[in-house]
C-alpha cells in the first residue's frame, strides 16, 4: 500500500526531493564548492581597501534557504505566493534622482527584505506543508531533514538535471555537475574516446551553460529582480569553479577536452568591459539636463552621470554578488576611468573656450568629487586610477582656460567702472546708505575677482596659476585713478560726494588686496600704490577748502593775540564746523580723513609758533606760553577724538614743545629736546634753533651749546627703524634747506 502510494505520488516526490537536494547544493559556500577542497584565488585585490582588509558579511543571496538556494516547482511557487504574497519577486529599480542622495536605498532594502522573507518561508515550511500535502510525502521529507533521520528517502537522492539547473539559473550547481561528469569521463575511466557521445554531450552542455552565464553578466548593471541578483551570484561562483578546474588541468599531464582551458575569468573581464563601453556609448540622460548645453557639454555630462550612477550601483548591489578577492568595485572603476579618459582625449583638441572650461572642471573638480563620495571612496582605490588626462593635454587646456578667464574678468570689471562714469556724466549724486555716500564699484569688482579667481583655483588646482588671472588688474586700477582725478579736476557740485564714495571704495580695495592671496606680488604692490595716491589726492581735494576757511585763525597763532584764549577758541569752533562738513564717507574712511586734518592743523600750529612772532623775554612769559600750548593741545585733541580721530600722538608733540618753553635749566632743556628728537627723527637743526629763539633770555652761547649737544646725542642714539614723520612737514622760512638731525631717516 505504501508502495502504491509512493508510486501514485511519484512526480511530486521527485520534485520535492529535487528541491531538497537543490537546497542542500545551494547552501554550499565558496570553500565547499572548490575542487579537491582547495581554495583557488584568481588574483589579489588591487588595494588594501576596507572590503579586502576586513571579513565581509556573507551575501544575502548565499544564505541557506535563500531564493538562490531554494528553487521550487510550479506548485511550490504558487504556495509561496499565497503564503508571502506581499514579498513575491519585486523589480529592482534605479532612482531617477541624483545618486548623491542614495538613490538605491529602496532597491537594496527590497533585496534584503526579499532574502529575509525567503529564509523565513523555508523555516516555516515544516509546519505549513502538512496541510498542503494530503499524502504526507513532503511532510516526511521535511521531518527527516529537520530531525536528521538516518534513513535517507529516495526523494532526497534525486538531483535536478542539468537543464533544470539552467532553467532555475542555478549556474554554480550546473557547473559543478558538468565538472563531475568531466572528471568521470577523463579521470575516472580508461578511455574517454570510448564515451565519445558522452563527451560531446558535456561539450554541448558546457557551451549552453557558458551562454547563460554571459547573459546574466551582461545584465549586471541593470538587474531588475531579486532572482537576477541571485543568478549573478551563482554565475560568479560558476566562473570561479571553472577557473579552479582549468588550474587542475594545467597540473595534469592528460590531454584536456576541447573546452579546456575555458578561461571564463578572462572572458568575464571582456564581457564586463564591453558592457561598460556600451553604457558609455549610450548613456542615459534626462532631456532637461541638455538645455543650453553644447554637444560636447551634453556628452560629457551624460557620460559623467552614467559613470556616477553605475559605480554606485556596483557598490550597492553588484559588490554583494562577488567574493572580496575578486575586487569587483575597483575592476569596474578602472573600466569606467579608462573609457571616460579615452573619450575625453578625443575631445581635447576641438573644444572652444566654453567647452574648455566645462571639460577642465569635469577633469579637475567634478570627477574627483564623484570618487570622493564616502560610499565610493571606501570601496575604490582612487589614487590607483590616476589622472583622467595626462599633463601634456592638460597644460594647453589650462592655458586656454586661464586666458579666457583673464579676458572675461577685465571685461566685467571694466563694465562696472563704465557704469560709474556714466552716472557721473549724467550728474547723478551717489546714493547714501546710513548717511554715507556709497559706490558699487569696489563691491562689484571684488565679487568678480574673488569669484573668478577662486573658481579657477578649484579648476586648475594651482593657486599660482589662478593668480595670473589678475595680472592686468593694475591697468584697471590706473583707469579708476584717472576717473577719480577727472572728478576732482572738474570740481562739479557732486564731485565731493563722488570722492567721498571713492574713499570708501579705496579702503575696500586696499583691505581686499592685503587680506586675500589672489594676486601676484608685483600686482598687489602696484595696486596698493595706486590706491595710496588716490587716497592722498582725495584728502587734498576735501581738506584744501577747510584750510582756506581756517587760514585767518592760523595767522593769529604764535602772535601776542594767540596768548589770549578767545583766539584759539575761534579756531576750534571753525574746525568743528568743517569736521561736520567732511562727513559722508564710511566710518573708517572718515577717521582717516579727519586724522589727516588733525595732523595738518597741528603742523600749521607748530609752523606758526616757530616763526617767532612772539618773544618770550622772561620766565613769566615762557610759563604763560607753556600753559597756552598745553591747553591748546588738550582742546585740539579732545575735539578730534570726539569726532572719531585716533591720532593721539599729535598731542604729545605740542606737550613736549610746551615743556621746552617752561624749562630754564640748560641740561633739562637738552634732555627734553633729545626726547622730542628721538620720537621724531625728522626734527632738524633749524627746528631746534627756532624753538630756542622763542626763549629770548637764552644767550647765543647757550643756544649753540644746547643745539650741538642735542645733535651729537641724537646721532649717537639713533638706531634706525620705522618712525613717524612730522617735522619734515613743518616748513621753516630759511634760506638754507632744513637739515634733519638724523638725515631725515625713517
Amino acid at each position: 500500500m505504501s508502495h502504491m502510494m509512493d508510486k501514485s505520488t511519484e512526480n511530486p516526490s521527485k520534485k520535492n526531493g529535487m528541491i531538497a537536494k537543490l537546497t542542500s547544493f545551494r547552501r554550499a559556500t565558496w570553500k565547499n564548492t572548490s575542487l579537491g577542497g582547495k581554495k583557488f584565488k584568481l588574483h589579489a585585490p588591487a588595494k588594501n581597501s576596507d572590503s579586502a582588509a576586513s571579513p565581509q558579511p556573507p551575501s544575502p543571496s548565499l544564505n541557506a534557504g535563500s531564493a538562490s538556494t531554494s528553487p521550487k516547482s510550479n506548485q511550490e511557487k504558487e504556495d509561496d505566493e499565497s503564503d508571502v504574497s506581499p514579498h513575491k519577486s519585486r523589480p529592482l529599480t534605479r532612482s531617477n534622482t541624483d545618486p548623491t542622495t542614495s538613490p538605491f536605498d529602496n532597491t537594496v532594502k527590497r533585496v534584503r527584505e526579499s532574502f529575509y522573507f525567503r529564509r523565513k518561508k523555508d523555516e516555516d515550511k515544516a509546519t505549513s506543508i502538512e496541510e498542503k500535502d494530503p499524502n504526507n510525502t513532503v511532510k516526511r521529507e521535511f521531518s527527516f531533514r529537520r530531525k536528521g533521520h538516518e534513513d535517507r528517502r529516495s526523494s532526497m537522492e534525486v538531483k535536478p538535471t542539468f537543464e533544470e539547473y539552467l532553467e532555475m539559473q542555478a549556474f554554480c550547481e550546473a557547473t559543478q555537475q558538468l565538472i563531475d561528469r568531466e572528471k568521470h569521463l577523463f579521470w575516472e575511466t580508461v578511455e574517454a574516446e570510448a564515451n565519445k557521445e558522452a563527451v560531446e554531450k558535456v561539450a554541448a552542455d558546457h557551451k549552453a551553460l557558458e551562454e547563460h552565464v554571459w547573459q546574466i553578466l551582461q545584465k549586471s548593471l541593470s538587474l531588475s529582480t531579486e532572482e537576477e541578483v541571485s543568478a549573478l551570484t551563482s554565475a560568479v561562483k560558476a566562473i570561479n569553479l571553472e577557473e579552479e578546474q582549468d588550474q587542475l588541468w594545467r597540473q595534469n599531464s592528460q590531454t584536456p577536452p576541447t573546452w579546456r582551458p575555458s578561461e571564463w575569468k578572462k572572458r568575464h573581464d571582456e564581457v564586463l568591459q564591453k558592457l561598460v563601453n556600451g553604457r558609455m556609448d549610450n548613456p542615459s540622460s534626462p532631456i532637461g539636463d541638455q538645455v543650453n548645453q553644447s554637444s560636447i557639454e551634453a556628452d560629457i555630462h551624460s557620460m559623467g552621470r552614467q559613470l556616477k550612477e553605475d559605480l554606485q550601483w556596483v557598490v550597492e548591489v553588484v559588490k554583494n554578488c562577488y567574493p572580496p578577492e575578486m575586487d569587483i568595485c575597483n575592476f569596474y572603476a578602472r573600466q569606467y576611468h579608462q573609457n571616460f579618459s579615452a573619450r575625453l582625449k578625443k575631445i581635447v583638441g576641438s573644444v572652444d573656450d566654453k567647452d574648455c572650461s566645462f571639460l577642465l572642471r569635469w577633469v579637475k573638480e567634478f570627477y574627483p568629487g564623484i570618487l570622493e563620495k564616502p560610499e565610493l571612496a571606501s570601496n575604490i582605490n582612487t589614487e590607483a586610477l590616476g589622472k583622467l588626462l595626462p599633463d601634456e593635454l592638460l597644460k594647453p587646456l589650462e592655458e586656454q582656460y586661464l586666458s579666457k578667464q583673464q579676458k572675461d574678468l577685465m571685461i566685467y570689471i571694466g563694465r562696472v567702472l563704465d557704469e560709474a562714469k556714466k552716472e557721473w556724466d549724467q550728474g547723478k549724486e551717489p546714493t547714501r546708505d546710513d548717511g554715507c555716500y556709497v559706490s558699487p564699484v569696489a563691491y562689484d569688482v571684488i565679487q568678480l575677482i574673488n569669484g573668478i579667481v577662486t573658481s579657477a583655483h578649484i579648476t586648475v588646482r594651482d593657486p599660482h596659476k589662478a593668480q595670473e588671472i589678475t595680472s592686468n588688474l593694475t591697468d584697471f586700477m590706473q583707469r579708476y585713478q584717472t576717473f577719480h582725478e577727472d572728478v576732482i579736476k572738474q570740481n562739479k557740485p557732486h564731485s565731493k560726494a563722488f570722492i567721498k564714495a571713492n574713499l570708501s571704495c579705496v579702503e575696500q580695495f586696499r583691505d581686499f588686496l592685503v587680506e586675500h592671496d589672489l594676486f601676484p606680488e608685483d600686482v598687489r604692490e602696484n595696486c596698493l600704490q595706486v590706491l595710496t595716491e588716490m587716497k592722498q589726492s582725495a584728502h587734498t581735494y576735501l581738506l584744501t577748502p577747510v584750510h582756506k576757511i581756517l587760514k585767518p585763525h592760523y595767522q593769529k597763532l604764535g602772535t601776542s593775540d594767540w596768548l589770549k584764549k578767545n583766539t584759539f577758541e575761534k579756531l576750534l569752533n571753525s574746525t568743528e564746523d568743517q569736521l561736520q562738513e567732511l562727513q559722508g564717507s564710511s566710518q573708517s574712511s572718515y577717521q582717516e580723513l579727519i586724522g589727516q586734518l588733525q595732523q595738518e592743523v597741528t603742523v600749521e600750529y607748530v609752523q606758526r609758533l616757530l616763526k617767532g612772532k612772539v618773544k618770550l623775554k622772561n620766565t613769566k612769559k615762557q610759563e604763560e606760553a607753556y600753559e597756552t600750548v598745553k591747553e591748546n593741545a588738550e582742546r585740539l585733541h579732545e575735539l578730534f577724538a570726539r569726532m572719531g580721530s585716533e591720532q593721539d600722538w599729535l598731542k604729545e608733540i605740542l606737550t613736549k614743545i610746551a615743556e621746552v618753553l617752561r624749562l630754564q635749566d640748560i641740561p633739562a632743556i637738552q634732555m627734553q629736546i633729545v626726547s622730542l628728537g628721538s620720537a621724531y627723527p625728522d626734527l632738524s637743526e633749524e627746528h631746534v634753533s627756532a624753538l630756542l629763539k622763542l626763549k629770548t633770555n637764552l644767550s647765543q652761547a647757550d643756544m649753540n651749546t644746547i643745539t650741538s649737544t642735542v645733535l651729537d646725542t641724537l646721532k649717537e642714539s639713533y638706531t634706525g627703524g620705522e618712525t613717524r614723520r612730522f617735522f619734515s612737514n613743518v616748513v621753516m622760512m630759511s634760506p638754507s634747506f632744513p637739515t634733519c638731525i638724523t638725515s631725515c631717516s625713517g
